[in-house]
C-alpha cells in the first residue's frame, strides 16, 4: 500500500505536460499491436540478458569448484575429485537452507511461478521473489546439484515480464500473455530455439494458442534466442547427428517408446512424493535437509559425474558413446534419483533438461530392446535417441508441441519432427489418463491447488459471493406468524424474505407471494412463518467462488440464496441465481474475447 501511494506521489509531482504524455504512452500502448510487440521485444532482449548471464555465472562456478576446462560442461567430465563432489552440493545446500530459514522466520510467502501466475493470479508476479528464485537456482546447479537452470530462466524471465507489465497498467489478458513472452523468451535463449519457446509459451505458460498472441510472443523468443547468441550462444543447444527419414513402420515403434516414456515419467512423478515426504519425516531441520540431499548427490557422482547438472555435456557425450544395456539403465536411474532427491531436499531448478537427458538415454536404450526383439526393423538409434528427449519431457513438463519443436529446430528433419510428435502425444495422452498433472502442476496439486496448466481460472476464484451479493435483505422473525408477516410485506414489497430466529440467525427463506397465497380464516394468525420457509439447510459463504454458488443453486433448486458467515449463520445477505448466472456468462465471454483476441 506504501508503494503504490509513493509512486501516486510520484508521477502526480509530475508537470502536467508530463503526465499527459505519461498517460498517452500508456494507452497507446495498450491499444496498439505495435505497442505490445515493442514491449515483447524489450522482455525478450531481458530474459536473454538474464538467462546469459545466470549461465555464464554457474559455468565460472563449475570451473572454479570442479577444476574442470571452461569448454567442458560438468556433466561431460570424466571424473571428480572426491573433496568437490561432496564439499560442493553439501555446501550449496547449506547456503540454501539458511535462506530457507531466514525465509520461514520473515513467514515470507512461497514464490509464484509463471503457471500458477498466469492461472491464478491474472499474470502477477513478484520481482523480488523471482530474483531470489534465479539466485537459489544458480546456487543449486552451480554446486552441482542434479537440477537445470531453465526452470530460473523461465521464472526471472516471467518476473520481469509481470513488473513491466503492471508497470504499464496492461489488461488482465495482456499481462498474462506477457508473461508467456518472458518465460517462452527466457526458454528460446537456452535453446537457441525461437520454436520452442513460443510453444512453451502457448502451451504451459499461456494454456492457449491464439493469433492475437502469436506476433508478440514469437517477437519476444526471437528477440530473446538472438540476445543470447550475440553474448555468450545458447547454454543448452541440442546438435543432433544426420537421421535417415522414418518409414511407416517406425512410427508403430515410437509410439510405443511414447508409451515406455509415459510410464517411466509417471513412475518418477509419484516417487518424487515419496522421497519428499521421506526427507520431510527424516530430517526436520530446513537448515540440514538440503546438505544430505547434497551428500547423497555427491556419492551418486563419484560413480559418474553425469548426475551433475543439468546434464547438457552427458547428453552431447552420450549420443556418441556406445553404452550397455546395463550401463543405460543405471544412467537412467541414477539421474532420476539425483534429480527428485535434489527437489525434494530443497535444492532449486527445473527438469526440463534433465527429462531430455535421461529420456535421450531412455531411447538408446529402447533401440537396443527394438534391435533385439525386432532385427528386421532396422530402427535407428539416433532417431530413439531425440524422440525419447521429446516424449520424456512430455511426460515431465508437458507441452508436447513445445518437445516436437524442439526436435525439429536441433535436427531440421521434418521425419524425425513427425515421430517426436506421434510419439509426444501418445505419452500425453496416457500421463493423461494414467495421472492427469505434469511435474509442475503435480507439485502445485500437492500445495493444494487444482490447476492443469495456464489456462486463467483465476477469475473464477476471484468473482466470490461476497462480490455479488445483495447486502442487507429484508428479514423476518421465523417465530412471527402468517399474518404478521402478510402486514409487514405486502404483495410486490419483496420477493424473498430471510427468516431468522431472535439473535439473528438464519432459518431460511419466506416467499412473499407463496404466504400471501395461503388461506387465513378470520381471526386465524397463520401460526408461525418458519413453518413455510424454503433452503432452510442451504446457504452461501462469503468466500465462495462462482463455481461453488452455481453449484449449490443447482443442488437446492433454488432461485435465491442467503449469504450467512461461517460458524455463526448470521445473514450477510442473499444471492439470486439469475444474477450470477448472467455474471458467469459475461466474465466467460471476456476471458474468451482475451484469449481469442476480440477484447
Amino acid at each position: 500500500m506504501g508503494s503504490l501511494v509513493r509512486r501516486r506521489v510520484r508521477l502526480i509531482s509530475l508537470p502536467r505536460p508530463a503526465l499527459i504524455v505519461f498517460a498517452t504512452v500508456r494507452a497507446r500502448l495498450r491499444a496498439s499491436e505495435f505497442g505490445m510487440a515493442a514491449l515483447a521485444i524489450g522482455v525478450g532482449v531481458l530474459a536473454g540478458l538474464c538467462v546469459a548471464v545466470m549461465s555464464s555465472v554457474v559455468n565460472a562456478a563449475h570451473v572454479q569448484i570442479y577444476g574442470i576446462p571452461f569448454d567442458v560442461r560438468l556433466s561431460a567430465a570424466q571424473r571428480v575429485a572426491p573433496l568437490a563432489a561432496f564439499g560442493a552440493p553439501m555446501l550449496g545446500g547449506l547456503l540454501l537452507g539458511a535462506i530457507d530459514v531466514w525465509l520461514a522466520r520473515r513467514k515470507a510467502p512461497p514464490a509464484v511461478d509463471p503457471v500458477e501466475a498466469n492461472a491464478l493470479r491474472g499474470g502477477r508476479m513478484s520481482l523480488r521473489q523471482s530474483v531470489l528464485v534465479a539466485t537459489q537456482t544458480v546456487i543449486s546447479n552451480g554446486a552441482g546439484a542434479s537440477v537445470g537452470l531453465e526452470a530460473g530462466y523461465a521464472q526471472i524471465g516471467a518476473g520481469v515480464a509481470s513488473y513491466l507489465g503492471v508497470r504499464s497498467r496492461l489488461r488482465r489478458q495482456d499481462l498474462r500473455m506477457l508473461v508467456g513472452c518472458g518465460a517462452g523468451g527466457a526458454i528460446a535463449a537456452a535453446f537457441g530455439a525461437p520454436l520452442t519457446g513460443a510453444f512453451y509459451a502457448f502451451e504451459l505458460i499461456i494454456g492457449a494458442y491464439s493469433l492475437a498472441n502469436a506476433i508478440p510472443v514469437f517477437a519476444a523468443t526471437l528477440a530473446a534466442s538472438l540476445t543470447t547468441q550475440a553474448i555468450i550462444g545458447a547454454p543448452y543447444d541440442i546438435t543432433a547427428p544426420a537421421v535417415a527419414p522414418l518409414t511407416f513402420p517406425d512410427f508403430g515403434a515410437l509410439i510405443g517408446l511414447g508409451l515406455v516414456a509415459a510410464a517411466v515419467g509417471v513412475g518418477a512423478m509419484r516417487v518424487a512424493a515419496l522421497i519428499e515426504r521421506a526427507f520431510r519425516w527424516a530430517i526436520r531441520s530446513r537448515l540440514v535437509r538440503p546438505v544430505v540431499g547434497g551428500l547423497i548427490v555427491g556419492s551418486m557422482a563419484l560413480y559418474t559425474p553425469q548426475v551433475l547438472g543439468a546434464g547438457h555435456g552427458a547428453l552431447r557425450l552420450d549420443f556418441y558413446w556406445p553404452l550397455s544395456t546395463k550401463e543405460l539403465a543405471t544412467l537412467i536411474a541414477l539421474k532420476l534419483l539425483a534429480c527428485l532427491v535434489s527437489l525434494a531436499s530443497g535444492f532449486r531448478g527445473g527438469l526440463f533438461f534433465a527429462s531430455l537427458f535421461v529420456g535421450s538415454l531412455l531411447g538408446k536404450l529402447y533401440s537396443i530392446g527394438v534391435g533385439v526383439l525386432a532385427p528386421w526393423m532396422g530402427l535407428e538409434t539416433t532417431a530413439c535417441v531425440l524422440v525419447g528427449m521429446s516424449a520424456l519431457s512430455a511426460a515431465i513438463v508437458g507441452g508436447p508441441l513445445t518437445m516436437t519443436f524442439l526436435v525439429l529446430e536441433s535436427t531440421g528433419n521434418l521425419s524425425v519432427a513427425g515421430g517426436a510428435l506421434a510419439a509426444s502425444i501418445a505419452t500425453t495422452l496416457a500421463v493423461r489418463a494414467t495421472f492427469g498433472y505434469s511435474f509442475t502442476t503435480w507439485r502445485l496439486h500437492l500445495r493444494g491447488e487444482t490447476i492443469r496448466g495456464g489456462q486463467d481460472v483465476g477469475w473464477l476464484r476471484d468473482l466470490t459471493v461476497g462480490r455479488m451479493m445483495v447486502r442487507s435483505p429484508p428479514m423476518f422473525s421465523a417465530d412471527q406468524s402468517v399474518r404478521a408477516f402478510r402486514e409487514s410485506y405486502p404483495v410486490g414489497s419483496a420477493n424473498v424474505v430471510v427468516a431468522v430466529d431472535k439473535d439473528g440467525r438464519y432459518k431460511g427463506l419466506i416467499h412473499v407471494a407463496e404466504v400471501h397465497a395461503l388461506p387465513l380464516e378470520n381471526g386465524d394468525d397463520g401460526g408461525p412463518v418458519g413453518a413455510v420457509v424454503h433452503a432452510p439447510a442451504t446457504v452461501l459463504h462469503l468466500d465462495q467462488d462462482i463455481g461453488v454458488a452455481l453449484e449449490a443453486f443447482a443442488a437446492a433448486g433454488a432461485d435465491t440464496l442467503a449469504v450467512t458467515a461461517r460458524g455463526t449463520d448470521q445473514v450477510l445477505g442473499t444471492l439470486g441465481e439469475a444474477y450470477t448466472a448472467r455474471r458467469y456468462a459475461q466474465e466467460t465471454n471476456l476471458a474468451m474475447k482475451g484469449v481469442l483476441g476480440g477484447g
